[in-house]
């Protein structure tokens, strides 16, 4: 790899994360060797469409419901886009989430008419308020709300939202409603087949655990009405239509296979390399504070921290140029910094949101990857604070 300042050390696995080799290698031969559609009868088609089908077998067992239920989708903004415009368009009711949630949830609900409720101090949905939102549409005669979403682990934070508690309360105040989670980021890391049990819809995408960008799926359980929003071929039970990305499908099932036989093992180890990680930092750093408040549960792969005194976009240069990716907000919030909503929903004021920096880690993270960071970022910070005192004294 070079001298330690030629390092390329990558630390935004929340946004995605590489491909894993394995996954690569499934995916090769429907490239190359297997041009058959799906949709088709003679034996190459039928080839492709087993292939999908045991793809859908890994996404079941990765979720934690039946192979039937799974719609694979162009990925997770597709997948949560489906969950609400599908149910809203089913029903007539009303979508609700919470302020925290992903772009791809919180526009289609504020463009329904839905109700974005706040969120406490680590980001997950108020349930008072959420009590209190789903009792004033009960007692409202033109009012029903068909959906409530809440992200099953935030795409910023890594904080987790307990969604069996979100649909318990779903379940006493609003029980014609469906709860649906965005796991896109507890995939990963959570049993999921444990932390959405009580959701009636789930999104996923693939490259956030080691598949391929484009390919993800949205789990809609028994019974849970959704109408389709592409149409016109009647793929995925007409629930979502056009040819299937046969070789993107085979590699999201492979990433979710392996992703039930080492999830518990890779947890674990990027847990402590992302807590050195975040120890390191603080103890070296001073005006440096952890934006998670303690105790808060959250995924093992993100450590979310504040600056005093800089500006994320000038450090994330300066990260850069000394061979580390990183980012200050989400993928989907990227480009010119504005602000993070989800650090806003948290009560963070703007001038220490500033200097806000998410570091992600994944299966390809290693304790070298941790050691440069430790090296580079508390040299970066000091760095941008004496050009910031320096300017200050003129």
């Amino acid at each position: 790899m070079g001298t330690d300042s030629e390092r390329s050390v990558y630390l935004d696995h929340a946004a995605s994360t590489p491909a894993r080799p394995e996954v690569v290698a499934a995916m090769v031969p429907w490239l190359t060797e297997h041009p058959g559609n799906p949709s088709g009868s003679h034996a190459a088609a039928r080839a492709a469409r087993r292939a999908i089908d045991d793809a859908r077998d890994h996404v079941g067992v990765l979720v934690g419901c039946l192979p039937g239920e799974v719609v694979f989708t162009s990925g997770g903004t597709e997948a949560d886009n489906l969950a609400v415009d599908g149910v809203v368009r089913a029903t007539g009711g009303l979508p609700v989430c919470s302020a925290a949630e992903h772009p791809a949830v919180l526009e289609p609900v504020r463009d329904s008419g839905g109700t974005v409720v706040p969120t406490d101090a680590a980001g997950r949905i108020d349930l008072t308020v959420l009590t209190e939102v789903l009792d004033a549409a009960a007692d409202d005669p033109g009012t029903s709300v068909a959906l409530v979403s809440a992200m099953a682990a935030n795409n910023e934070t890594g904080v987790v939202t307990d969604v069996a508690a979100v649909a318990a309360v779903v379940a006493e105040h609003a029980p014609d409603a469906v709860v649906h989670t965005d796991a896109v980021q507890a995939s990963a890391w959570l049993d999921l087949p444990v932390v959405v049990r009580g959701a009636g819809l789930v999104s996923i995408t693939g490259h956030k655990f080691g598949g391929p960008k484009g390919a993800g799926a949205l789990v809609v359980r028994a019974g849970v009405p959704l109408a389709a929003v592409l149409r016109g071929g009647g793929q995925e039970r007409e629930r979502r239509s056009g040819t299937q990305n046969v070789p993107a499908i085979v590699g999201l099932g492979e990433a979710a296979r392996l992703m039930v036989a080492e999830r518990d093992a890779m947890g674990h180890r990027v847990g402590d390399l992302r807590n050195r990680l975040e120890d390191g930092l603080v103890a070296a750093i001073d005006g440096v504070r952890r934006t998670v408040p303690d105790g808060t549960p959250r995924t093992p792969g993100v450590a979310h921290l504040c600056f005093d005194g800089i500006e994320s976009e000038e450090l994330l240069f300066l990260l850069e140029r000394d061979g580390i990716a990183a980012s200050a907000a989400s993928s989907c919030a990227s480009g010119a910094q504005e602000p993070s909503p989800v650090l806003a929903a948290m009560g963070v004021d703007r001038v220490t949101a500033a200097g806000s920096l998410r570091l992600s880690l994944g299966w390809a993270s290693t304790d070298a990857d941790v050691d440069h960071a430790l090296a580079v970022i508390p040299t970066a910070v000091e760095r941008l604070r004496t050009h910031a005192r320096s300017v200050q004294s003129r």
